[in-house]
């Protein structure tokens, strides 16, 4: 079975968002984790717009990288800048995958601005997991 690591920045958006996707449309094919260079928690945001999505984030947890760097990865994914500039090595075969999303944590606005960021932010990670799953683990 494939492994797929989710990196970002603070493992609380962006990270968790395509961790919660790629596990639905890999359909148990694959282990799915995700991590961030430091942990800031699961955004309470991310869980809500996922939950729109009848994808259900919040049982998962805010990772460090540093905890997985025994496991064998096949894939890394980085899914901002940050991340795959401090992205640490990983041994064997592993194939590296950077995809720089906006960080809607970051967005500006009223409430509804910035959940609709979230939403945006969402629908481009839920086009490329689906992607990912179709071109490399299905």
């Amino acid at each position: 079975m494939k492994k797929v690591l989710v990196l970002c920045t603070g493992n609380s958006c962006r990270s968790q968002m395509a961790e919660g996707y790629l596990r639905y449309f890999a359909e148990n094919t694959a282990e799915i984790y995700s991590a961030g260079i430091e942990t800031h928690g699961v955004n309470p945001r991310a869980i809500q717009i996922m939950a729109e999505d009848h994808i259900d984030i919040s049982h998962h947890t805010s990772n460090n990288v540093d905890e997985y760097v025994s496991i064998a990865f096949d894939y890394v994914i980085t899914v901002c800048d940050n991340a795959n500039e401090a992205c640490p090595y990983f041994p064997g075969k592993v194939e590296r995958f950077h995809q720089n999303f906006p960080d809607p944590a970051k967005a500006k606005g009223s409430e509804d601005e910035i959940m609709d960021e979230f939403r945006r932010v969402r629908d481009l990670i839920k086009t490329y997991s689906h992607d990912f799953v179709r071109t490399h683990l299905s």
